[in-house]
């Protein structure tokens, strides 16, 4: 498509330029002893002026000077030795947004190594304070400011340096000062890449290349907000005296960009000047960003009654003269939970045998400069992790007794810990990389932060966007719509700061990902154990809340590094709900009622959009419906079942072709796993679509591969591998509660029943009216609850299974099996499980056809009396007309079932199953 073309709008600011101008404008108007502000000898830089006041506009403390004032000032710091540095930057709009009340970077500049004179640039700061103070003020910008003090600085013999610019801007930059001020002394041009400005080591050694220079006033042109977080960090490095956050004066030095005309500037249109000479770089800045920093500026803005005060090391903590000072230790050797130490560290496991080993490695280095104890709660339900930590006698190593989950854990180990200076929340699958923990504790006592966060790299070396901002309801809808996508959209439209530049300049946050956080110990203290209702995910983001409504702060320190795994709770559709569901927990504890409400919908309509995927449709239901919630995983220990030590076992699980349910099995089954007496073996059996390896995921899960698709082949594999009794025989469809399997086993322990199964029942939901009528009336159906068959899960105990000897080749194993037994058998009242029906008609078509065509394998005679008691006891059932339809429709279905089942005596080559309700 054609544009038009900018000629008109650039013809007419010429015309109305030239009518404006004066005859000293058409030359370069600054930087020039001819220019714009006429020569140093015409200013008289003289007596140091009175205390001028400082006003904090939209959260950024400005001082109000007039313009010799603001020179002196400047100059007056060049001429002194031993002080600090003395960092100058002009105030925007574009500066509130980045360093406003707020924002990302609110309070960061606030450092005791460097001392920061920010004035004001731009007329809403400067109709705010003329407001505020009913005196007008004059606008200090870079660009203004920049010609006088190369005047004085040539005039003065002052040494000078440029950081930033293209390396042509720069050789522009200096052809010119070679014809318009030879007697400059210019000692240095750096012109880093960016990697350079956000790696902290690579910072330093430019810092120090500039201090061989020693330069008494460098000019800092990175861009804004980079400049000045470059010189928080490192401008004291640089032996500067002065450093000049002034970004846009290196394309006007080389005469890139034209200065607004005089007429422009007076009517405070140099924004508008600017936007059309560069219309795609400053677009957002003013038309996106400038009216949310306006807002800013006039609901945040008053007189400062005194001056900023520093922190320094420990200005956050009360002294204790009576504690003593932790005691020596040799490097490589941790506290022990008696003693002091500066850091405590915390790690929740959960089978974690192959992590810890590394992550101790890696602490172990980090007690050459400090002292370190290693606290372990191990919520694993086998001992595999403990004895891996057994190798390491010095680590703290506490079994949880079960799952606490990762809050429940912190809590039981902080409780062990001990004493400390502050204590460092890690995830197992970690790494530390030397010097992290130091940098950490810098941060904590530079900034007298709560908490301090550090850097998470992936191993292949990219940088993990860790750093989340407070959760809202349009974040919520802009991460439901966008996801990962347009990363570049604003912070209010996102929860993941996604923006490069957060991950390279510390700064506050609201909170970060709880893989790795450092935590003051008064902090601690004062805030109180983790919420364990969050079990897993969303109880950092709790943790943080209450940190910052206690009066602290969360800080992101970049010197730290750590590398992540990352997965270390591992993956299942049940921690995908949990994840979403623990989201509307946390917004249940802090937010309103419509508040509330729009942030659930903005949740659901995430999970909604990703139905397809696995977990978000478990989420959706446990939206929904909040008593789902009691399904997902939670909080254990090894007393769920009452006072009585949990029973052994083995869990039999044949699965063929099941990655669309297994995890799902699996999941309900975490706390039997948990209890480390009951064994799991899924018997995988001519699967094609993963399913073994969704179940290795799932940590205590013996996994057997059977290159026959028979399931008769599975459960006897799995038989002659299995060597505890009693043994549940579940379908890996069926989902199967921690109460349930103890009831089972502890009876067939106990005898005198040789075979049991748990009670069921049917998840309808989703079914069409006439399947969901079909097992209405199978319910009422009084043999459907008197026999081993339709629960798809049974079990025998040793005895019981010397009567079935091996499964024989044929459909329906527990029909065969609840024929092998009379009295022996039982039906227990117990938490029942979880049997999911077929979701349409010609979906339970299918699964009756399997069931009648493996019935008459085993009556091949034909007559079966079950079945002419079954239609007896269904007719019998009827109390009602619905349940007269329901029977009517029972034996409409099984009459077709039958009929299909006997069409044709060809055993079907395709396997037969309900596939609707994976």
């Amino acid at each position: 498509m054609l544009q038009p073309k900018p000629f008109p709008s650039w013809g007419l600011f010429h015309v109305l330029e030239a009518r404006h101008a004066k005859p000293s404008d058409h030359g370069i108007r600054y930087g020039t002893r001819a220019g714009r502000f006429g020569s140093s000898r015409d200013r008289t830089v003289g007596a140091e002026p009175a205390v001028s006041p400082q006003l904090d506009l939209g959260g950024v403390p400005v001082r109000l000077l007039q313009f010799e004032d603001a020179l002196r000032t400047i100059l007056d710091r060049c001429a002194s030795a031993g002080t600090k540095p003395l960092a100058v930057c002009s105030a925007n709009l574009d500066h509130i947004r980045h360093f406003g009340s707020g924002s990302r970077w609110s309070q960061t500049l606030e450092v005791p190594t460097i001392d920061w004179l920010t004035l004001i640039d731009g007329a809403p700061l400067a109709n705010e304070a003329e407001r505020i103070t009913g005196a007008p003020w004059p606008r200090l910008a870079g660009s203004d400011l920049i010609g006088p003090l190369l005047d004085e600085a040539e005039e003065r013999g002052l040494r000078v340096g440029l950081l930033g610019g293209s390396d042509d801007a720069q050789q522009m930059i200096q052809e010119r000062f070679s014809a318009e001020r030879p007697g400059l002394t210019v000692v240095g041009w750096w012109a880093p890449e960016r990697p350079v400005l956000g790696a902290p080591p690579k910072s330093v050694e430019l810092a120090a290349e500039i201090a061989a220079c020693s330069p008494d006033i460098l000019i800092v042109c990175l861009g804004k907000p980079r400049q000045e977080l470059w010189i928080r960090e490192y401008g004291h490095l640089t032996g500067a005296k002065v450093l000049l956050a002034f970004g846009a004066v290196v394309d006007f030095l080389a005469g890139r960009i034209r200065r607004a005309p005089a007429w422009v500037s007076d009517h405070s249109l140099e924004w508008a000047w600017r936007l059309m000479l560069e219309p795609r770089r400053l677009a957002r800045r003013y038309l996106v960003d400038g009216p949310e920093a306006y807002l800013r500026l006039r609901s945040d803005s008053r007189p400062m009654t005194a001056p900023a005060v520093f922190p320094t090391s420990d200005a956050h903590k009360p002294t204790d003269g009576n504690r003593a000072p932790a005691a020596r230790h040799t490097p490589s050797r941790f506290a022990s939970a008696t003693e002091d130490a500066d850091v405590a560290v915390i790690v929740v496991t959960y089978n974690s045998a192959g992590d810890v080993g590394p992550l101790v490695a890696s602490l172990r280095e980090e007690t050459t400069v400090q002292t370190i104890k290693v606290v372990v709660a191990d919520n694993s339900p086998d001992r595999r992790t403990m004895a891996a930590l057994a190798e390491f006698d010095d680590v703290i190593a506490r079994s949880t007794g079960g799952n606490f989950g990762y809050a429940g854990g912190i809590n039981a180990a902080m409780r062990a810990a001990g004493p400390a200076d502050a204590f460092l929340i890690l995830n197992p699958d970690l790494r530390v990389a030397p010097g992290a923990i130091a940098a950490m504790r810098r941060r904590m006592a530079s900034s007298g932060a709560g908490v301090v966060v550090p850097v998470l790299v992936d191993y292949d070396g990219s940088f993990y966007p860790s750093l989340r901002r407070e959760p809202g309801v349009l974040r919520a809808l802009g991460d439901a719509a966008l996801g990962s996508r347009m990363v570049a959209r604003p912070g209010w439209f996102s929860e993941i700061d996604f923006d490069d530049e957060s991950y390279q300049f510390a700064h506050r946050v609201d909170w970060a990902t709880g893989a790795a956080l450092l935590i003051d110990s008064m902090v601690a203290d004062r805030v109180g154990a983790w919420d364990e209702q969050f079990f897993l995910y969303s109880e950092e983001t709790d943790y943080c809340h209450r940190v910052r409504d206690a009066g602290y702060s969360v800080w992101f320190e970049p010197a730290a590094m750590m590398w992540h795994e990352r997965g270390g709770s591992g993956t299942s559709p049940q921690l995908t709900a949990l994840m979403s569901v623990n989201r509307v927990r946390y917004a249940e504890k802090y937010f309103g009622t419509l508040r509330l409400a729009a942030f659930r919908a903005a949740v659901l309509a995430a999970e909604v959009a990703r139905l397809n995927k696995p977990g978000h449709r478990e989420a959706a239901r446990a939206l929904l419906t909040p008593r789902w919630r009691a399904s997902l995983p939670h909080a254990t220990s090894s007393k769920v079942c009452g006072v009585e030590a949990p029973p052994s076992g083995t869990v039999i699980i044949p699965a063929h072709n099941e990655a669309a349910v297994i995890a799902r099995t699996l999941e309900s089954l975490s706390e039997v796993m948990a209890w480390g007496t009951v064994d799991v073996i899924v018997a995988c059996n001519g699967c094609t679509d993963g399913t073994e390896a969704i179940a290795e995921r799932f940590a205590g899960v013996r996994v057997l591969r059977v290159e026959a698709a028979s399931k008769a082949a599975a459960l006897n594999a799995a038989d002659s591998v299995a060597h505890q009794w009693p043994r549940l025989y579940l379908d890996a469809d069926i989902e199967a509660g921690a109460a349930a399997v103890a009831d089972v086993l502890r009876t067939l322990r106990k005898g005198p029943f040789l075979a049991a199964r748990p009670a069921f029942r049917y998840d309808t939901r989703g079914a069409s009216p006439w399947v969901r009528s079909y097992y209405r009336a199978r319910m009422r159906i009084p043999g459907s609850s008197q026999a081993l068959w339709g629960a798809g899960a049974y079990a025998l105990n040793e005895s019981g299974h010397e009567r079935l000897g091996t499964f024989p080749s044929l459909t329906g194993d527990d029909y065969y099996v609840d024929g092998l037994f009379a009295d022996e058998k039982t039906v227990l009242s117990t938490e029942p499980v979880v049997v999911r029906t077929p979701r349409t008609a010609s979906a339970l078509l299918a699964v009756l056809c399997r069931t009648y065509r493996g019935n008459a394998e085993q009556n091949p005679s034909g007559g079966s009396p079950s079945s002419l008691r079954t239609l007896r006891q269904l007719f019998g059932s009827v109390r009602s007309p619905l349940a007269a339809a329901d029977a009517v429709i029972y034996a409409i279905f099984a009459a077709v079932g039958r009929h299909r089942a006997f069409r044709s005596r060809t055993k079907p080559v395709a396997w037969e199953r309900d596939n609707s309700s994976r």
